[in-house]
């Protein structure tokens, strides 16, 4: 069995760790931005 099978088993027998991963997905990715956006001095 691989490990893509399973996610998708875990997924299918606990439904709300969709909606937890996702939001954790969207977290990151926002810390991520706004953690690029502070340091936007370029050159010396």
């Amino acid at each position: 069995m691989s490990a893509k099978d399973d996610m998708k088993d875990y997924l299918a027998e606990h439904p709300r760790m969709i909606g937890v991963l996702f939001a954790l997905l969207l977290l990151l990715s926002q810390a991520g931005t706004v953690t690029a956006g502070t340091n936007t001095h370029v050159g010396p």
